[in-house]
C-alpha cells in the first residue's frame, strides 16, 4: 500500500468523521461522565470490526478497541472529556449555548476522533494485507480530571504495546521532543472545633487557620525549591460564615517539577508542613494524595516518523473554515506565539491558520504542564504532536478553543487523523524504525523503574467527586 492510499482512506471518511466529531461536541461531558461520547467512539469502531472492552481499569468510560493479531502492537489514544463551565457556542464571540455548561474546550471531541480516523485507515491496511500485526485504539476518559490513563497504565492496559502515536489540538502542527512536569495532587483537610468567633473564640479551633497556616509555609517554601518546580493551591472549604470558627476546612494543592523523584520530595516536605499548620492550629490532619502523573519521556525517533508523515500529509481547509478562522483570530487579545521557534512566529503571527509542518519547537526543553500521557511513555515508546484546530496564538481551555472546535478544528483532525496513520503503518511495516524507537526508549529510561503515582486505593470516582 502507498503511503497515500492511508491519506485517502481518512479524506474518503470525511463526512461521518466531521459528524461524529461534531456530535460529541454538541454533547459535551465531563470526566468520567463522557458515557454518549465512549458509546458514539465504541460504536464506530466495532462498525469498523474492532474488538472493544469496555469499563477498564475501573472506569466505566475507558476502553480498549483491537483489529488485527499478532506483533507488532502498534496504537493510538483519544480523549473525549470537556470542561466545566466552557459553554459556547461556534460564533465569533462570547456566547454560551448554556450559561455555566461544559464545553470542549481543549478540543478533545477532535482528538478522539482524529485518533479514531488513523485506527480505522490502519485496520483497512491490515484487512487488505498491506500490514501485519495488531492496532490498538485507547479510549482514555477524565485528562482534565487528574489522569484516566495513569489508571489505565496501573491496570496494565499498555503492557502488550510496542509504541503509541498521539496528538492534541492546538494551533500549530509540530511533533513533540520534549518533556513536562510530573505531578502530585493533595488534599489537606483539618477539622477543629466550632465556636461563635465574636462571644466565645477561646472555645474553638480553627480548622480555616490550619489551611492558611499552610499556605503561609509553601510560601516560605518557594525560596528553597528548584527555579522549574510549581506549587499551587486552592482553598476548597473555608468555613460557612465569619462569625462562626470554622470547624473544618479544606486546601487542594498541586505540586510539580520536571524529575519524578523531586515532585516526591517537595510532596513530603509539603505534608511535613500540613503537619505542623495541625499542630499549630491545634486541629486535626487529614492528608489524602488524589493522584500522580509522571513527566513525559520523549521518544526522537517517534518525533521523526511524526515528522516525516506531516510533510506527506495534506492539510485542506474550506474558505468557510478559512473565513471563520480570521474572525476567530480578531477576538484574540494578547495572542502569544512564543511555542514556536523565533523564524515562524512572524508568519503565525499574519496567518489566520498556521498549518505549514514546522520542527519540533520542545526539543530539549520542559514544558511548565502535566500530562497523564507521560504515565504511558514511561512503559511504552510514545510519539506526541499538535495538529492545529485553532487560530495561531488562541489558548486552549478559552471560549475560542471552544468555538473552533465544532467545524473549524476538524481540518486538523483529519490532518491528525493521516500524520497518525502513516507513522502506525511505518512501524508496523519497517522494524528497524520500531526498533530504533524502542532502543532509544530503553537508553533514555535507564535504570529507573516506573512506580504507579497513584495510591493504592486511589479510586478515580473519588478524585472527580472532590
Amino acid at each position: 500500500m502507498e503511503k497515500q492510499e492511508l491519506f485517502d482512506t481518512v479524506e474518503a471518511e470525511r463526512s461521518w468523521l466531521e459528524d461524529l466529531s461534531q456530535s460529541i461536541w454538541a454533547d459535551p461531558e465531563v470526566a468520567l461522565q463522557e458515557y454518549d461520547s465512549a458509546e458514539k467512539l465504541q460504536d464506530a469502531l466495532r462498525e469498523e470490526g474492532f474488538e472493544v472492552e469496555t469499563g477498564v481499569a475501573g472506569m466505566d468510560t475507558a476502553f480498549i478497541a483491537r483489529y488485527g493479531e499478532g506483533d507488532p502492537v502498534v496504537g493510538t489514544m483519544g480523549e473525549f472529556d470537556a470542561l466545566p463551565g466552557m459553554s459556547q457556542q461556534a460564533t465569533a464571540e462570547r456566547e454560551p449555548v448554556e450559561e455555566g455548561a461544559p464545553g470542549h474546550g481543549c478540543g478533545h471531541n477532535l482528538f478522539g476522533v482524529g485518533s479514531l480516523a488513523a485506527a480505522v485507515a490502519v485496520k483497512r491496511a491490515i484487512e487488505c494485507g498491506d500490514a501485519e500485526g495488531t492496532v490498538v485504539y485507547a479510549g482514555t476518559p477524565a485528562e482534565e480530571a487528574g489522569g484516566g490513563k495513569v489508571y489505565m497504565v496501573r491496570d496494565g492496559v499498555f503492557d502488550d504495546v510496542d509504541a503509541v502515536v498521539s496528538w492534541h489540538p492546538g494551533w500549530n502542527n509540530a511533533p513533540g521532543k520534549g518533556s513536562c512536569l510530573a505531578v502530585d495532587s493533595f488534599e489537606f483537610r483539618f477539622e477543629g472545633e466550632t465556636a461563635h468567633a465574636a462571644a466565645s473564640p477561646e472555645s474553638g479551633r480553627s480548622a480555616l487557620d490550619g489551611v492558611q497556616l499552610l499556605g503561609t509555609g509553601i510560601e516560605y517554601m518557594r525560596e528553597h525549591v528548584p527555579q522549574a518546580a510549581r506549587i499551587h493551591y486552592v482553598v476548597t472549604d473555608g468555613g460557612d460564615a465569619a462569625n462562626i470558627v470554622p470547624g473544618e476546612a479544606a486546601m487542594e494543592c498541586l505540586v510539580r517539577a520536571p524529575d519524578r523523584a523531586e515532585v516526591e520530595r517537595i510532596s513530603e516536605w509539603v505534608k511535613d508542613a500540613a503537619e505542623g499548620a495541625a499542630l499549630m492550629s491545634g486541629t486535626e490532619l487529614e492528608a489524602t494524595k488524589t493522584s500522580g502523573m509522571y513527566g513525559v519521556l520523549p521518544n526522537h525517533e517517534l518525533g521523526d516518523v511524526i515528522r516525516e508523515n506531516m510533510a506527506d500529509a495534506e492539510f485542506t481547509l474550506t474558505e468557510d473554515q478559512a473565513q471563520f478562522a480570521s474572525e476567530l483570530k480578531e477576538t484574540l487579545e494578547n495572542p502569544s506565539y512564543g511555542r514556536v521557534q523565533p523564524e515562524h512566529r512572524e508568519a503565525a503571527a499574519e496567518a489566520a491558520m498556521f498549518t505549514q509542518p514546522i520542527d519540533a519547537p520542545d526539543e530539549g526543553k520542559t514544558g511548565s504542564y502535566s500530562t497523564d500521557t507521560g504515565d504511558v511513555s514511561w512503559n511504552v515508546p510514545v510519539g506526541r504532536f499538535t495538529a492545529a484546530t485553532w487560530p495561531p496564538g488562541t489558548p486552549a481551555h478559552s471560549w475560542q478553543a471552544v468555538a473552533a472546535g465544532k467545524e473549524l478544528g476538524t481540518a486538523g483532525m483529519l490532518f491528525a487523523g493521516k500524520t497518525i496513520a502513516g507513522a502506525l503503518y511505518d512501524l508496523l511495516t519497517d522494524e528497524d524504525r520500531l526498533a530504533r524507537a524502542t532502543g532509544e526508549f530503553t537508553q533514555r529510561k535507564g535504570d529507573r523503574e516506573y512506580e504507579s503515582p497513584l495510591p493504592d486505593d486511589a479510586d478515580p470516582y473519588e478524585l472527580v467527586d472532590r
